[in-house]
């Protein structure tokens, strides 16, 4: 049986924590009528400003609005410190990792990690043994997927170093609250989150190529069909820098040049959000239209910096997840901050073995899953669902990893029925440049649907405004 949530908001007994009883007995105040309009309101604003993301594999109705839910989650000061302070040092390990293994590879060395799990994993580029990187960066921007226990202790669930999305959503939630309820951010001190353009841009900028003074920096796209590129161009525009694809920009003698009115102009950093695969089809995959030809070239030779850099998905794959204790440790000589949810590498037997005797209690996943999608939450599980996870498991156990059903926490929301209880998470973004930095707060998701724990947009969640309080 699952373990009882805890209630971001309130006490057991229905008394608001301490943290947010202001902004409660607000909330007890307004009537259902007058959220139901603000709500309204939202959905029409976030359709006229376009704030929407496709979902691949349906053929009507391609493109939708994610739910946006008007109650806020709301942080402490001091719990925000420790979750801060346990973020930067998880990524300051993840980097660490990340440089080892494309060069001295002490941690496998030692037998911290098992080689294969690293040398064979999908996600580790051969090609980048060996390359240094501008300011020894490989994970520029992390978001790391939190969660609270039952004890309201945060714990972190994955780690999204290739492409983490989702940032624009935080920006235009907040945009969003402080429309609909101005008197809340007088009342409250919220510390502010819409100075995260600027410090990426600064971190980007930070992280330039040795001798490069004024960086061109820019963000590289798939295009207009894919799920994200609405945040591509909102946060080209929010950082003033060119939105570019793959064909505005070109390589000419170990040099990477952007395609202008003005004629070419030389570039130093390229925020992709394309994966590693369809960067260049010199390198990668020859079909792919998406990338420059070259561009691993350039980077090779410390000509360019990317953002992150190319081979970073091996230290977010679901396999690695389990070590990242292990390596703040090794790299860092400190005890972890932030606990790891308790995980099952299937590849193991004994892992295999409790996990298909125990197959309907547990959440399992696909290594290299992403969305929401190729997942088994056993107790919502039919049992042919079981069965045929259990048959998956058997012919390619490497493929997934099973985690305990987690009471995720829950925070009030403005569901149908009212105010209610709904389960949600975190995802904080963590910049590294010249310095680790965070905004406070990040994206809280929501499991719109009564006792779902998805909280994945593309499964029917929707989002919050997280409030962090000032000290």
């Amino acid at each position: 049986m699952r373990a009882s949530s805890y209630n971001e908001m309130l006490e057991v007994g229905g008394t608001p924590r301490p943290h947010c009883a202001g902004y409660w007995r607000w909330l007890q105040e307004q009537s259902e009528e007058h959220l139901a309009q603000k709500r309204s309101e939202a959905d029409a604003l976030f359709h006229r400003v376009g704030i929407t993301f496709a979902v691949y594999g349906e053929n009507a109705g391609t493109e939708r609005l994610i739910p946006f839910d008007i109650v806020p989650r709301i942080i402490p000061a001091h719990e925000w410190s420790r979750l801060e302070a346990g973020l930067k040092q998880r990524v300051r390990a993840l980097n660490a990792f990340i440089a080892d293994i494309y060069h001295e590879q002490h941690i496998l060395r030692a037998g911290v990690i098992p080689p294969e799990r690293v040398l064979c994993n999908l996600q580790y580029r051969p090609e980048m043994q060996g390359v240094d990187v501008p300011g020894g960066i490989y994970a520029h921007i992390a978001g790391i997927d939190v969660v609270r226990d039952g004890e309201g202790r945060f714990c972190v669930l994955e780690d999204n170093l290739r492409v983490p999305s989702g940032v624009s959503y935080m920006l235009e939630n907040r945009k969003m609250m402080m429309r609909l309820f101005p008197e809340l951010f007088s009342q409250h001190p919220i510390e502010p989150v819409e100075q995260y353009p600027d410090l990426l841009l600064e971190n980007l900028k930070s992280v330039a190529p040795s001798g490069v003074t004024d960086p061109t920096v820019v963000l590289l796209t798939p295009g207009m069909y894919n799920s994200a590129y609405f945040e591509h161009a909102f946060l080209s525009q929010q950082m003033g820098i060119e939105l570019v694809e793959g064909q505005d920009l070109f390589v000419l003698d170990d040099v990477l040049y952007m395609r202008t009115t003005r004629g070419p102009q030389r570039v130093d950093v390229v925020y992709r959000r394309i994966d590693d695969d369809f960067l260049d089809p010199l390198s990668f995959r020859p079909d792919s239209t998406l990338g420059v030809p070259g561009l691993l070239t350039v980077y090779r030779a410390g000509r360019v910096t990317i953002a992150n850099a190319i081979g970073t998905g091996v230290a977010d794959d679901k396999s690695i997840y389990p070590h990242v204790p292990d390596m703040i440790r090794f790299y860092l000589a400190e005890q972890p901050l932030l606990d790891n949810v308790h995980t099952w590498i299937l590849g193991d037997p004994r892992d295999r073995a409790y996990v298909l005797d125990h197959l309907s209690e547990l959440v399992v996943k696909e290594v290299h899953g992403a969305g929401g999608y190729g997942m088994l939450i056993g107790p919502a599980a039919t049992s042919t669902q079981l069965d045929d996870f259990r048959s998956r498991i058997k012919a390619h156990p490497e493929r997934y990893i099973a985690q305990p059903t987690l009471a995720l926490s829950t925070s009030p929301t403005f569901a149908a029925s009212g105010i209610a209880p709904r389960h949600i998470d975190l995802r904080p973004f963590v910049l590294s440049g010249q310095e680790v930095a965070i905004v406070p707060g990040g994206l809280t998701r929501v499991a719109l649907r009564e006792g779902s724990l998805v909280v994945n947009s593309s499964q029917g969640g929707g989002t919050k405004d997280t409030w962090v309080l000032g000290g």
